[in-house]
């Protein structure tokens, strides 16, 4: 009673928050939706706290097992510049 049943292996998959830094306009609608994962930083653009940067692409990158409100800053970025990818462990 009370809660959600998860299915099989759910509870602990990997999602990975990743931040296209090229795109950012630096709007500020992520970090005013999520303030627990994004920020506006000192150069005007939204980053994504905690984060790794990806050296292929300078993306930032962050693992996380709930993504929270990462899904809401994903529909209010006007740029596209947020995307959510499960975990590819291989």
């Amino acid at each position: 009673m009370g809660f959600l049943a998860k299915s099989k292996g759910e509870e602990n998959e990997i999602m990975k928050i990743i931040l296209e830094k090229s795109k950012c306009i630096g709007c500020g609608s992520c970090a005013a939706i999520c303030p627990k994962l994004f920020e506006l930083g000192e150069d005007g653009k939204s980053h994504l706290k905690g984060s790794k940067i990806n050296p292929k692409n300078q993306n930032e990158e962050l693992e996380v097992q709930n993504i929270d409100c990462a899904t809401q800053a994903v529909e209010v970025c006007p740029v596209e510049a947020i995307k959510i990818r499960k975990y590819d462990f291989s």
